[in-house]
């Protein structure tokens, strides 16, 4: 149960994060530099935007670990 929990949580929160703030914060962080090419613009963006999304992911694993652990029978009661 507490794989599957942070499992699902983790997804949850990387799609949540994916669908509302990579993209602002890709923007943002771009527009804070200049660039020499529309190629490092590019490779900043999408480096923000996996960054983004795999905090997300580790938060949410985490989150769903630490609440999936509520779940599990204590084993040394036998």
């Amino acid at each position: 149960m507490r794989y599957l929990l942070a499992m699902v949580l983790g997804a949850a929160a990387a799609f949540a994060a994916t669908v509302t703030i990579s993209a602002p914060l890709a923007s943002f962080v771009v527009k804070m530099f200049t660039f020499e090419s529309p190629d490092q613009v590019s490779n900043l963006e999408d480096t923000i935007f996996m960054a983004t999304g795999l905090t997300a992911l580790i938060i949410g694993f985490a989150i769903g670990w630490s609440v999936g652990g509520r779940f599990e029978e204590d084993d040394e009661a036998v």
